[in-house]
């Protein structure tokens, strides 16, 4: 049997959000809808330990016949797996397994070929590391032996540390090889145990969609043909392979948003949580991110002050953090006010639309908080 949600449900209003924001984000969801941006979604709203909203619209899949989302459908992450992967990565440097400074290559021996010796798990997790177009192949999703072996050998294409540029799959494929280097495990049953199962989200989040499970999946859309198979459902990419729902994605931003723990459960501790969600590359601009400062902690990033800033939200606080998924979702947190946010869709868009949605759906979750 699953574990109860942790995040006991809540009035809005007892939580202190406005009526009228809330409103006006749902019209804006069903706007997009009818328009055909995107066939179904899903968002969540908690604050300080509890569930105020958790809403699911238009439909999971389109083609033979529609499926309508309900708040059991699982929707593919993304790029908000890398959080999910990081956060893993954290608990082990909390048991001393590991240490940010440590170079990758300590743990990893053949991954100091082709000039990659000193990376250190700092470069990498702020999108440092030199190698951000390398990826593996397919036929690693069920061979991690292979996935270490090809991992090890990627290629340099600037001097790591120099730059900042997103590393779309490397830097958390390399994540992934060293949890599994450090456990002796599959890190898909790494994570679980870690992150997923002690917050009693075993039903809400999965890296790695066990076959029982996949019909919960709503298919992913894009204007290029996407991967809805089994077989990537399951691999559980840990750069972009998660599935989850909005609500237990809020239910693990609320934990990260109160300094590890969710209730009762400690998963992490305040300090670590300080250190990761802290601003680490300044406002070193991404050239993946059309020069934006992405302000990168160690694994979500920052809204801090800068002017432009991606996802979290133009009128959100500083110290908010989260990370998106390409062209479809962002979730994020905000200790200030004790709040997190999840925005799922199955459709992936193209900017500028993109960003522009993204900072109208973020902008009125802020405006709400009172």
């Amino acid at each position: 049997m699953p574990s109860p949600f942790p995040l006991p449900a809540a009035d809005p209003a007892s939580l202190g959000f406005a009526a009228k924001p809330l409103a006006a984000l749902e019209a804006l969801i069903h706007r997009h809808i009818e328009d055909g941006r995107y066939p179904g979604a899903q968002i969540a709203l908690a604050r300080h330990g509890k569930l105020a909203l958790f809403r699911s619209y238009g439909s999971a899949r389109t083609e033979g016949g529609r499926l309508p989302t309900t708040n059991d459908t699982l929707f593919l992450l993304f790029s908000q797996t890398k959080v999910l992967t990081s956060a893993t990565v954290w608990t082990l440097v909390e048991e001393g397994a590991l240490s940010f400074m440590d170079r990758v290559a300590d743990h990893l021996p053949e991954f100091a070929a082709r000039g990659k010796a000193d990376i250190t798990l700092h470069q990498l997790m702020t999108h440092r590391g030199g190698f951000p177009s390398s990826d593996v192949t397919p036929a690693t999703w069920t061979d991690h032996a292979r996935m270490r072996a090809e991992v090890c050998d990627f290629s340099l294409e600037w001097t790591p540390g120099s730059r900042m540029q997103y590393h779309g799959r490397a830097a958390h494929l390399t994540q992934a090889m060293v949890i599994e280097a450090v456990t002796g495990r599959d890190y898909r049953a790494v994570i679980r145990e870690r992150i997923i199962a002690p917050l009693g989200l075993e039903n809400e989040i999965f890296v790695g969609v066990p076959a029982d499970q996949q019909h919960r999946c709503a298919d992913t859309y894009a204007p290029e043909p996407r991967d809805n198979s089994p077989a990537f459902r399951a691999a559980g990419l840990p750069h972009s392979g998660g599935y989850a729902t909005a609500r237990g994605m809020a239910a693990f931003y609320q934990m990260l948003g109160a300094g590890g723990r969710l209730g009762d459960v400690r998963v992490l501790s305040p300090r670590t949580l300080a250190y990761v969600a802290r601003n680490q590359t300044g406002e070193m601009p991404d050239f993946q991110m059309d020069g934006i400062p992405m302000h990168r902690g160690l694994g979500p990033h920052l809204r801090g002050e800068s002017d432009r800033i991606r996802g979290l939200g133009t009128i959100g606080a500083p110290a908010t953090f989260g990370h998106g998924g390409v062209g479809s979702s962002y979730s994020w947190a905000d200790p200030t006010s004790g709040v997190s946010f999840s925005y799922l869709t199955n459709f992936v868009q193209p900017d500028p639309w993109h960003s522009l949605r993204l900072d109208r759906v973020a902008n009125l979750a802020h405006a709400a908080i009172d």
